[in-house]
C-alpha cells in the first residue's frame, strides 16, 4: 500500500511538472502555424492583477475584447485560404500570424483591414499579457543583466527610459493606442520606443516587441475610471521584467529566426 501511494503521488507530481512545462506564454502563439488560433490561457488568474488591475476588468479584456478579436482573425485567415481569386498569396496566408503582420502589405486588400485590425488586436493584446505578472508584495521591479544594461545605454538610466515611456502613454490621444518597447534588427537590436493606434502593431514596421502597455479604455476603465495616469502608474507595478527578458531572448534563439530574416 505504501509504495501504491508513493507511486501516485510521484504521477501526480510528474503529471503537475510535465503541465507547467508544456504551458506556452501568450506570446509564443503568434508563431504557430494554423488558420484556427485559441484564445490563450492567461498565466495568472483573473484576480491576480489586483489591486492594481482589477478581476471584471482583466476578465471583460481577455474573454470579451481579445476573444474578438481571435475569432474575427480565424474567420479572416479561413475566407482568404479558401479564396481561389487570391490563390497567388496562399504562401503568405499559410504563414503563422507574425509573418502576416510583418508582410502585411502583401496581403490581398480585399483582406488586409480585417487582418491588420483583428490580426494586430490578436497579436498586441498576446504581448500585453505576456508582460505582467501578480505583486501582492508591491516589490520595486527593475530589470537586469543585458536587457538593464541596454535600456541604461539607449536611455541614460531606467528612471529616464520609465518616464520616457509614461510620457508617451499619458500623451496619446484618444483611446485606441499602445506604447512599446522594441528591438530595432536594423540598427543592431537597438531598443526604441513607439506608438502604435487602434491595433496596428510594431511588426508591421519591422520591430520585435519586447513590452506593451494597452492604453485602450476598456484595458483600465471599470477600475480607474477616466483616470489613465493612475492605471500607467499601477500597470508599472505589474511589469516583469524577467518575463520581458524571456520575449527578448525569445527573438533571438530558435523559436523564430525574425531577427535573421530583416
Amino acid at each position: 500500500m505504501a509504495d501504491a501511494t508513493i507511486l501516485q503521488a510521484w504521477l501526480l507530481s510528474f503529471c503537475y511538472f510535465t503541465t507547467v512545462m508544456t504551458l506556452k506564454m501568450p506570446y509564443e502563439f503568434i508563431a504557430d502555424q494554423t488558420s484556427n488560433y485559441v484564445l490563450p490561457k492567461l498565466p495568472y488568474d483573473y484576480k491576480d492583477l489586483e489591486p492594481f488591475i482589477d478581476e471584471a476588468t482583466v476578465r471583460v479584456h481577455h474573454l470579451g475584447h481579445h476573444a474578438a478579436y481571435t475569432k474575427k482573425m480565424n474567420i479572416a485567415l479561413e475566407q482568404w485560404t479558401a479564396d481561389s481569386e487570391v490563390a497567388h498569396s496562399m504562401s503568405l496566408a499559410q504563414k503563422p500570424i507574425l509573418d502576416i503582420l510583418i508582410g502585411l502589405d502583401d496581403v490581398p486588400k480585399k483582406y488586409k483591414s480585417s487582418i491588420q485590425n483583428n490580426g494586430g488586436g490578436y497579436v498586441n493584446h498576446n504581448f500585453y499579457w505576456s508582460v505582467m505578472s501578480p505583486n501582492p508584495n508591491l516589490d520595486d521591479r527593475e530589470p537586469v543583466n543585458q536587457l538593464g544594461d541596454d535600456i541604461v545605454k539607449a536611455f541614460g538610466n531606467f528612471s529616464n527610459f520609465k518616464a520616457l515611456f509614461t510620457q508617451e502613454a499619458l500623451s496619446l490621444f484618444g483611446s485606441g493606442c499602445y506604447v512599446w518597447l522594441s528591438r530595432n534588427p536594423i540598427e543592431n537590436g537597438k531598443l526604441v520606443i513607439s506608438k502604435t493606434t487602434n491595433q496596428d502593431s510594431p511588426l508591421t514596421d519591422e520591430l520585435q516587441p519586447i513590452l506593451v502597455i494597452d492604453v485602450w479604455e476598456h484595458a483600465y476603465y471599470i477600475k480607474h475610471q477616466n483616470l489613465r495616469p493612475k492605471y500607467v502608474s499601477d500597470w508599472w507595478n505589474l511589469v516583469d521584467w524577467s518575463l520581458v527578458e524571456e520575449i527578448d531572448n525569445w527573438w533571438k534563439g530558435p523559436n523564430y529566426d525574425y531577427h535573421e530574416e530583416l
